[in-house]
Order: structure tokens, then sequence, then C-alpha cells
């Protein structure tokens, strides 16, 4: 079943029903705003809401982490877990055919509607293990923008990484490219005692998340170790010539690794 809200295709077909994820309530109110809002009025309701979800979902802040990037012309882009189109937007203004994905509907129905000028947007709502497995187009961009770290809840193992990025690999075009951006478990703002991002304890990447099996994050050398390790994707990705590019999300850089 396939829906259309504004200029954007709302793809159900691998809905199953049910949103696995959710932030609660305060996606009814972010759907509410974008249904009633202009976009052009979104930082008036930032300045009276007064709330980081608001702010993070609505605010142009976010695309900092992409915008920046160069992108071939006429490129197409898959995104892992678009959730409420925080990057999606600007991803549509650069590529000539985006395809977002997320578990949830209602969380893909707010995209929709903050991104409905956006005709070159499809919305693919379900899991992505069984959208990756459906899906023949390929792609020359794969965005995993906060997502890499929740590998262990789509797979379900305790090295997930080979299969995950197996999956990923697929979806490439030949010469593709995977862009990764995540949290740096040993950021300066962990050692001075914020709490980390997704179990909200202090200390807790720093220590290497003891006792926690379903999030992780890593520095950046131990990504690129990661990737590196994982021999069997990137003899993949070798024969299929794709590169891996990670984003540091505090000094816009790209690393690509010639593996």
């Amino acid at each position: 079943m396939k829906e259309t809200i504004g200029n954007v295709l709302l793809n159900l077909d691998y809905y199953d029903g049910e949103d696995a994820y959710s932030d609660g309530s305060i996606e009814d109110r972010l759907l509410e705003i974008v249904k009633t809002t202009p976009k052009e009025d979104y930082q008036k309701v930032i300045l009276t809401e007064k709330s980081w979800p608001i702010f993070y979902h609505l605010s142009p802040e976010r695309e900092n982490i992409l915008d920046w990037y160069e992108w071939k012309d006429d490129a197409s882009v898959f995104e892992v877990g678009a959730g409420c189109g925080a990057i999606s937007g600007v991803l549509c203004r650069n590529a000539k055919r985006v395809v977002a994905n997320d578990l949830s509907k209602r969380r893909s129905t707010i995209n929709a509607y903050k991104n409905q000028d956006a005709s070159n947007l499809e919305i693919m709502v379900g899991n992505f293990n069984v959208v990756a497995e459906k899906m023949e187009e390929r792609f020359d961009y794969v965005t995993l923008i906060g997502v890499l770290e929740y590998a262990k809840s789509y797979i379900g193992k305790d090295n997930p990484y080979p299969e995950y990025l197996e999956k990923i690999n697929r979806l490439l075009k030949p010469g593709g490219k995977i862009l990764i951006a995540i949290e740096n478990r040993l950021g300066l703002k962990y050692f001075a005692g914020c709490r980390e991002d997704h179990v909200g304890r202090e200390f807790v990447g720093i220590e290497g998340y003891p006792g926690i099996d379903f999030v992780e994050t890593f520095s950046k050398p131990e990504l690129e170790q990661m990737l590196q390790e994982n021999a069997e994707n990137l003899e993949q990705c070798r024969r299929h010539g794709c590169d891996y590019l990670l984003i540091d999300a505090e000094y816009p850089q790209e690393i690509i690794l010639n593996v």
C-alpha cells in the first residue's frame, strides 16, 4: 500500500502494522506542528515550545552533518533510520532520488509532512532487514547517521557488524559510498560528566558499555579498525568498488578507507 503526502511517496508495502520504536507523545506534537505550520515558521515554534525534541527535529541545524558534503551529480541515496526527517531534507536538496527507511509509520509520516515539497523523496516504512532483502534498486550512497550504534538491536548478535555491513553493501551501485556518522564514545563532553546519549548514564561509554547489549558507540580509531577487521565485507566492498566514508560530527571532514 502506498500513500501520497504532498509530493512525497509513503510506501507501506513492508510495514507490519506496528511501530517498533517511538519517542512517545512528543511525536504527536511534532505531527501536529508539521501538518499545520509552514516550514518558514518552524523557528517561531522552536522559540515558543522550548523543547529539545522540537528543536532537534525542526531546526535546520542537524542538516550540518551532511550539508557540507560534495555529492556526485544525479545521485541516488538510501537513508537508513530516517526517523522524523532531520536530515532527509538536505539529502533531497542534493540528490536526484532519496529513499528513506524507518521502522515507524508515525515518524515517517512526520518526515513526509515536513518534507512534503520534495518530489524526489520516497519513504519506505518497515524493518530494514526486510526492506534490504527485498530491495532490487541500487544506490550511489547509503547513509548511516546515528544508526550504526544500534546494529546489535537490528541483528541480535554480539558482533553484528559483518552481517550488517554486508546488507548495506548490497544496496550500493559499483563505486558507491557508505556515509557513517556516530557519536564518539570518548568525546570530551563525556569526560566532563555528561550522560551518554543513548542510555542516559554518566561515563558508561568511556567504560565500554558494561552490561549493555543493545547499543554501543566507538571512537574514530575504533570505528576504522572495526571496518578493517570485517575482512569479508571489505573484500566484497573491494570487488564492488565502494568506499567507506566516516563523517566526524565535530569537525566536518571525511576519511575514505581505500580498502
